[in-house]
């Protein structure tokens, strides 16, 4: 019924019309009466077969109405027009004065969350950009959906660029870089190499490890999905000295018998020893995995060891010390075992192949998740190739040196620190001795606009009145700071110590008595001002110029 209706000699054109759209008049009407009328139905709608008597064809509307159809088009379009091209101000001016207050607190807030940190404008704009319009599930060359020539080679770019960042032969090493967090990319590591119930063995929580490692609650609660879908036994740290106690470890291990032996951890300041681990792994049968989500930029830089020498999946965040977009990466060895650990296949030659590549990819997608998020491929694409600069690995020894500097300013007032120090990014206080709890202080700091987490440490009764908070230096070294910086930092955490110290003399231990005392307190509302005026010196990277 869509097609021209074509004239031919001796057949006179009809032209089919629906009452209910015609636009009346009074010439109209007055035609209408000399014409006939057949009625019949298309779909359940009455239509009516008109032709003049006279032989000729009715026009099917007068000037009047084609103008009117005209306009009534132009409408519909400068509607969509203006739709799609509104500021933010103008179309929801609600949320855009809410993110222009989380940008000024930004700006104003010293940022000491280790696991944040600033993305450069260039991120920012692959993350804000056409993108995120293309549903693309699958992998390159392999999609759901057509029209994804130029998504796949963004991310076979991300692949490249992303083995180039930590120097690894792409015989060897293969990477998937769709995980929405480091957090789904390891269950979809748990998910592609075991059955439920299998076995798997990481940091515990309260020693620095993270809950998508399993994590059990002194009741048996599980936490993560983890802990939930698979068995999990954890290994500690010696609760004399805070760092991994490796023959205790391996005693474990050899017990337990896990099928994945994790090392990595959220908040643990040392190094890893991952030649240890390899050995143990091997000893116990196990894979080798290692989520290196906090440090990440400072194994591209070069500036800790690699556990890509040792281990035989990698996972991490993009974000954190990386400084790119917030999402998830998995790198995996592929090719030739040049060891015989863990159940792999045997080839024909006598040569066992790694065969995590598809399992993993599979358990990716369509297991885990739904299709990539191409603006946050996009760009992890561009934050990895600045990590392969010289000036991100400048960046990432000026974080060491200011996460030591802050080490040190607060070990010289006899704060304690677990192991008494830091090898990387962060550092944890133990805020026990000053009589206060990481819940307290991690309040006060956020009053005072310095923002820390809480975080249980070993020995104390965990996530119910954490003992600890967890201090990185990515994010302030980020917008410019020095070491001296961090000097000035510390006295800010020090003072922030003993007001919390006096609030909770003051208004006793309970939450909510606690929570009173924070506001229209005058200490809090003085180093609130001096802290403010001191990040504002520093500007914040990819944003219009920010201030008081």
């Amino acid at each position: 019924m869509g097609s021209a209706i074509h004239s031919s000699p001796g057949v006179v054109p009809m032209q089919l019309l629906d009452l209910n759209s015609c636009t009346s008049s009074v010439d109209y009407k007055e035609e209408e009466e000399e014409e006939e009328e057949e009625e019949f139905s298309i779909l359940g709608h009455s239509m009516y077969l008109k032709r003049r008597r006279d032989g000729q064809l009715l026009p099917s509307s007068n000037v009047a109405k084609r103008a009117a159809v005209n306009t009534g088009a132009e409408s519909r379009k400068a509607a969509v027009h203006a739709w799609g091209n509104q500021a933010l101000s103008v179309a929801d001016p609600e949320i855009n004065d809410i993110m222009e207050k989380e940008k000024q607190r930004q700006f104003k807030c010293i940022e000491l969350v280790a696991s944040e940190n600033f993305v450069c404008k260039a991120v920012m704009e692959a993350l804000g950009s056409h993108l995120t319009n293309k549903y693309s599930e699958g992998m390159p060359g392999s999609r759901n959906y057509t029209g994804n020539e130029y998504i796949d080679q963004i991310e076979l770019l991300c692949f490249k660029r992303a083995l180039s960042a930590f120097n690894l032969d792409p015989e060897k090493w293969g990477v998937n870089v769709q995980s929405y967090s480091c957090t789904s990319a390891n269950f979809a590591v748990y998910t592609g190499l075991l059955l439920p119930g299998d076995r798997i063995m990481g940091l515990d929580t309260p020693s620095g490890g993270h809950l998508s490692h399993g994590y059990y609650t002194p009741s048996g609660q599980n936490i993560s999905a983890a802990s939930i879908f698979f068995k999990n036994l954890s290994y500690k740290v010696n609760p004399q000295t805070g760092y991994i106690d490796y023959d205790r470890l391996e005693e474990k291990a050899l017990g337990y018998r896990p099928k994945i032996l994790i090392c990595g951890g959220s908040s643990y300041p040392r190094e890893w020893d991952y030649a240890r681990f390899r050995t143990i792994a091997d000893t116990c049968g196990a894979v080798l995995m290692c989520d290196m989500a906090h440090i990440s930029g400072l194994v591209a830089a070069k500036e800790c060891a690699s556990p890509f020498d040792h281990c035989d999946i990698v996972t991490s965040t993009t974000h954190k010390s990386l400084r790119g977009p917030r999402g998830g990466v998995i790198f995996y060895r592929k090719g030739v075992k040049s060891r015989n650990q863990g159940p792999h296949p045997c080839l024909g030659d006598g040569t066992i192949r790694y065969d995590f590549e598809e399992k993993i990819n599979f358990a990716v997608f369509p297991s885990t998740q739904g299709g990539p998020h191409n603006n946050h491929i996009a760009a992890l694409a561009i934050a990895l190739k600045q990590a392969s600069t010289l000036e991100f690995k400048a960046y990432i020894q000026q974080v060491k040196k200011n996460a030591q500097a802050l080490a040190s300013a607060l070990l010289r007032r006899k704060c304690r620190l677990v192991t008494g120090g830091t090898d990387n990014h962060l550092l944890v206080w133990d805020v026990m001795p000053l009589k206060i709890t990481g819940w307290n202080y991690e309040k006060v700091c956020e009053m005072c606009h310095i923002t820390v987490n809480k975080t249980a440490i070993y020995g104390d009764n965990g996530a119910i009145s954490p003992g600890g908070v967890r201090i990185g230096t990515p994010a302030m070294t980020s917008r410019g700071c020095l070491e001296y910086d961090f000097e000035m930092i510390a006295l800010f955490l020090l003072r922030a110590a003993h007001i919390t110290l006096s609030l909770r003399r003051e208004h006793g231990k309970h939450q909510k008595d606690f929570l009173k005392g924070l506001h229209h307190n005058k200490d809090i509302l003085e180093l609130r001002n001096r802290v403010e005026a001191f990040a504002s010196q520093f500007t914040l990277s990819g944003l219009n110029c920010c201030s008081l």
